[in-house]
């Protein structure tokens, strides 16, 4: 079949909240989209001279000769819309988001593809229930022709689109004047942003208000800790009580790209506490739990949510903003963005660990002040010497002083307290200090996960082994669904050294399942079949091992107790067979 191509502006549109509509009536649902086009749409499609392309569900591709045939009709469209919804339920209307672009298209057949049609989807996909957005060519085309206002959203980074878009809502003049706040449009701030909304009251208990209203106050507490993360105060999130909202018009009003929302359900002397974690760029939802727990210590319970809420949700918005960031032209990264990225390697995976320095160096070489940097770069150097061993000398020290600068940078940021800690710590720092940064630490964020982790790491060093089982698994309680693979060796060493030696190897295996390319759990479970006398499984963990590093025997000198280190130094003699 023959390919031509044209410009042409394409109208995409969809069905705003189209599964719930039919999960709640398939077959009303179905007979009202039909109604729907018969009555509505199709007429408007050829009154303002445009062809249907095709359908898929609940959305249409449209095309027309003219873009200012396209903005009318869907002005027009939205403007019938609003009528038909009146005196409609809000769980019941049907309601359209619809996108408009004007590009260059291939036509094979009926059909049309190609980057014209895919960018008028993505912005299809930003619009609100009942709004036009239009990309920056439509706008040029239009301003100056149509009696609409349109409203400057700004760039948007949308999926599968490698420039940033620049979208406009589209609003009819007499809807906006009687509207003037749905003009208000916040740039977003220079970090990570987001609204807590206040929590939906499911049980039909008006006491349960004051439960809701509670839960929510203590997470934009516990979420304020978090430092790099810039979060809306209470009286403005507020505003929205009561309110069936839109995330991303919410995103725009209060000038966040992230939104909390939730609900509370109780139930005899037990409650259900969901939660959901959307971007509101997007609309996409990023995470999703939900807490259970008794009435009979309100506070207690809310301390609980509150901090397992904001140990997930940081994890989860520094992936969020690592692939956002992995998604920015590379000319154009800020220190941010390249720590971002370095980030999500050094938390991943031993073999990344090198790329990631290089993000780092790059990042400091903008910002020589960059505390967050400085205290990664730290921790790769570390790694290098407790993974590879390539230049332990070298390494040791760059670590060490890129620890020290980032303390004197950023003495109120708790992960550079706990990366340049941790770095310091494994090299020989006076370890009750290092502890003691761990615990200024944990003052700042109480629900910071990966603080949590190396504060039982470096107790561990310490020899304080009950200590650093306890708060290892604080922080897998923290963050549940974070990988386990780095923090298991921590509980696997502590019973080891303990002479737990089952209870070790239960750990240490399943630290290996997990990531299999960290060191530090293999030889740790050598040694514990040494010990237990499994010479035949501890030599073939050794084997495997050698696999992955030269180092066979590392420096243990962060072992603060001398029978700690010659337990775990006897151990790897007897795998490797260097004791017979």
């Amino acid at each position: 079949m023959s390919q031509t191509r044209r410009l042409a502006a394409i109208l995409a549109a969809d069905v705003a909240g189209y599964s719930r509509l039919m999960g709640a009536d398939e077959e009303g649902t179905l007979e009202r989209l039909k109604a729907l086009r018969r009555e509505l749409v199709d007429p408007k499609i050829a009154e303002h001279h445009g062809r249907l392309v095709k359908t898929t569900g609940d959305g249409l591709l449209v095309e027309f000769p003219s873009v200012v045939d396209a903005v009318r009709c869907a002005i027009e469209v939205q403007q019938a819309m609003a009528e038909r919804n009146t005196g409609a339920g809000t769980d019941n209307r049907i309601e359209l988001r619809i996108g408009i672009n004007l590009g260059d298209v291939i036509v094979e057949g009926n059909d049309l593809y190609g980057d014209g049609v895919n960018i008028a989807a993505r912005i299809e996909a930003l619009a609100d229930a009942g709004g036009v957005l239009v990309s920056n060519t439509v706008h040029d085309q239009v301003r100056d022709r149509l009696p609409f206002v349109f409203e400057d959203l700004g760039e948007q980074q949308v999926k599968n689109i490698v420039r940033p878009l620049r979208v406009f809502q589209v609003r009819d003049v007499g809807v906006v004047y009687k509207d003037a706040s749905a003009r208000r449009v916040l740039s977003l701030p220079d970090k990570p942003s987001i609204a807590v909304l206040p929590f939906a009251n499911m049980s039909g208990d008006p006491e349960q208000e004051y439960f809701a209203d509670g839960m929510v106050e203590e997470i934009i507490t516990a979420l304020s800790r978090i430092r790099w993360l810039f979060v809306i105060a209470r009286n403005s999130t507020f505003t929205y009580k009561g309110q069936a909202v839109d995330v991303k018009r919410v995103g725009r009003e209060v000038g966040v790209r992230y939104v909390l929302e939730g609900s509370v359900r109780k139930g005899g002397n037990r409650v259900r506490i969901t939660a959901q974690l959307i971007d509101a760029l997007s609309g996409a939802h990023l995470w999703a739990d939900r807490f259970d727990g008794s009435l009979g210590d309100v506070f207690e319970l809310q301390d609980k949510v509150a901090g397992s809420v904001a140990g997930v949700i940081e994890p989860a918005l520094q992936a969020a903003e690592a692939a956002r960031s992995s998604n920015s032209p590379t000319t154009d990264l800020t220190a941010y963005d390249l720590y971002l990225r370095a980030y999500a390697m050094v938390i991943s995976s031993a073999t990344e660990v090198p790329e990631a320095l290089r993000l780092l160096q790059q990042a400091i070489e903008r910002d020589l002040r960059y505390g967050p940097a400085l205290a990664l770069a730290a921790v790769c150097h570390l790694r290098f010497v407790m993974d590879s061993g390539d230049d332990p000398h070298e390494d040791s020290h760059r670590s060490v002083e890129l620890a020290r600068r980032a303390l004197q940078l950023a003495t109120d940021d708790p992960g550079t307290l706990a990366n340049a800690a941790y770095a310091l710590a494994y090299f020989g720092e006076d370890i009750g200090a290092m502890m003691a940064l761990m615990d200024r630490a944990l003052a700042l964020n109480p629900s910071f996960a990966r603080g949590w982790y190396i504060s039982g790491t470096i107790r561990c060093w310490a020899g304080e082994l009950d200590t650093a089982i306890e708060h290892v698994e604080t922080a897998q309680r923290l963050s549940p669904r974070a990988r386990i693979g780095t923090s298991l060796p921590t509980i696997g060493a502590a019973h080891l050294f303990s002479r737990r030696f089952d209870e070790a190897v239960a750990k240490l295996q399943l630290a290996i399942q997990e990531d299999p390319s960290f060191p530090p759990a293999y030889r740790f479970l050598a040694a514990c079949y040494a010990h237990m006398g499994r010479l035949d499984e501890a030599r073939e963990i050794a084997g495997r091992l050698r696999a992955i590093t030269p180092v066979i025997s590392p420096r243990v000198l962060q072992f603060r107790n001398p029978e700690h280190r010659e337990l775990l130094l006897s151990g790897l003699r007897l795998a490797t067979g260097e004791a017979e």
